[in-house]
């Protein structure tokens, strides 16, 4: 089931194999990946694989994962949003990531409003969290414009020497 919600400046939809180049760009950055434990990604081989083994196999085997995130006015894809199993933790997370060209204009929120009715309506989930580094004050601003409340803190593998903040919120 492939799906496309509209959030007004941006459509919500899944990724597909061709994302490769974008699943790069988002990947390669370190001023858009300092907060997430990742590193930089260096090759399309590498991006390829990240898409298979993330949101690809993530619709495949729970039914959803995150949205590539399209930019209306060009096409691009710029990032993602949406919610995700986080095995590790038992629970699903809301979580968001965009170019840095597109930081401060509201996008995040603007994405994370529609991935959270898509969950409560169409995944009819009853609860998510979010993770955020302690340091990343402009997510946690996010979580907290979505209703999320800070309810502590956890380790999270991917990101190795610091423990994150864990939001959550009913839906």
């Amino acid at each position: 089931m492939s799906v496309q919600i509209d959030t007004g400046r941006m459509i919500l939809r899944h990724f597909t194999a061709d994302d490769v180049e974008a699943m790069l760009a988002m990947n390669n950055h370190p001023e858009v990946i300092r907060y997430v434990g990742n590193k930089p990604m260096t090759s399309l081989d590498e991006a390829r694989r990240a898409l298979e083994n993330g949101p690809l196999r993530d619709y495949a085997t729970r039914g959803f994962g995150r949205f590539a995130v399209v930019w209306k006015a060009t096409g691009e894809v710029i990032g993602f949003n949406g919610v995700k199993f986080i095995a590790e933790l038992g629970q699903v997370e809301l979580g968001y990531r965009l170019l840095r060209p597109y930081w401060g204009m509201g996008l995040a929120t603007e994405g994370a409003l529609a991935s959270i009715e898509y969950a409560r309506d169409v995944l009819q989930l009853e609860r998510l969290i979010g993770l955020v580094h302690p340091d990343n004050s402009a997510s946690a601003n996010v979580m907290r414009k979505m209703g999320f409340a800070l309810t502590g803190r956890t380790r999270f593998a991917l990101i190795e020497d610091t423990d994150v903040d864990l939001y959550a919120r009913e839906l």
